[in-house]
């Protein structure tokens, strides 16, 4: 079984070399990006591993497919990034559904205190011997309204979190958890209500730019936006919009619309072509992190233990319990997976 990895960093390799050690696969790895330019690269290799920011359209896939790939293994839960219809009965897609919903939902977390309680600020500070207090005043969030949007395990591990500080919960889901202890509110009632509002459900044609204009205008003045989910849920224009007005008080961002081009790397020494991104990291209540609230070492364990799994069911011709394709959520009753079946 031979497995090229695309988007590879030295942790990547890391956590990947000592969980193949129990399976001996012939791995190559790359530092590209996964494209329809270097998805010819994979000739000769059975699966491609994938990562989150990776362009896995059409036209890769068409050149996946001609390269005699078999599978592409997303080593990440979302998969937006993947022509889900396209790559129907061409390419199986696998992914890692759940890796440490504990990981995202901590970082969720420590970039709303930080946001709040200014501690980034206060910590420049105070390296240069500046141990003013003036502009650094919070809020206690006890007794705040969290309103958490998406309440699948990262969602639901934040709601225990944020129960812990003693804030009132607020829920919305169109699929909502049954005895998670949550209260389920409409959107528009979740937007008004809430001093806090974090976001925790995945990218579909739905809830692209959910948080844009007209939403925002629904919040309470000065709310606190987190996203740790994806970048596409948010229209950044307007969110820096209200940002200007003071109608959003801070975000807390660890995704953007336009990553793919910047998170990941290190661009220290260039000048940053976008426009939408140097704007929000001129507001001194945004902090913008690089995809980096999956990065702990428990997750980054988890991922490279289920992404040989499903490797390892792809050689066997064995269910694949992770494959994924268009159809999957479209009818569970006629679905072939819950009989036991592959998606094609």
């Amino acid at each position: 079984m031979k497995v090229i990895v695309y988007d590879t960093k030295p942790y990547d390799r890391l956590y990947l070399d000592a969980e193949n050690e129990k399976h001996g696969f012939d791995i190559k790895y790359m530092e590209s990006k996964l494209t329809p330019d270097t998805a010819k690269l994979a000739s000769g290799y059975d699966v491609v591993c994938a990562f989150v920011n990776d362009d896995i359209g059409a036209a890769a896939i068409d050149a996946l497919s001609s390269a005699g790939v078999k599978a592409v293994a997303m080593r990440c839960a979302g998969y937006n990034n993947v022509d889900m219809r396209y790559a129907y009965d061409k390419l199986r897609i696998v992914r890692v559904p759940k890796y440490s919903p504990y990981a995202v939902a901590e970082h969720a977390m420590a970039l709303l205190l930080t946001l709040n309680r200014r501690t980034h600020r206060a910590a420049f500070r105070t390296r240069e011997a500046n141990f003013s207090l003036n502009g650094l005043l919070g809020f206690d969030l006890y007794g705040k309204t969290v309103g958490i949007i998406g309440t699948g395990l990262i969602g639901r591990v934040f709601a225990d979190i944020c129960r812990g500080f003693g804030m009132r919960l607020l829920a919305y889901d169109l699929y909502p958890a049954v005895d998670a202890g949550l209260e389920y509110v409409t959107l528009d009632a979740l937007l008004q209500a809430s001093d806090v509002i974090s976001l925790h459900c995945p990218l579909t044609p739905d809830t692209r730019h959910m948080i844009n204009a007209g939403s925002i205008e629904k919040m309470k003045h000065g709310v606190i936006l987190i996203n740790t989910s994806r970048g596409a849920l948010v229209d950044t224009p307007a969110l820096v919009q209200g940002l200007k007005t003071g109608q959003i008080g801070g975000a807390g961002l660890d995704v953007y619309e336009e990553e793919a081009e910047f998170f990941f790397e290190d661009l220290s020494d260039q000048v940053i072509q976008d426009d939408q991104l140097m704007r929000l990291l001129s507001f001194n209540n945004v902090i913008v992190t690089s995809h980096q609230a999956f990065f702990t070492h428990e997750a980054l364990k988890k991922i490279a233990e289920v992404t040989f799994d499903n490797i390892c069911q792809i050689r066997d011709d064995a269910f694949l319990s992770n494959e994924i394709c268009y159809r999957c959520d479209k009818n569970p009753e006629t679905c072939p997976k819950a009989k036991g079946k592959n998606c094609f």
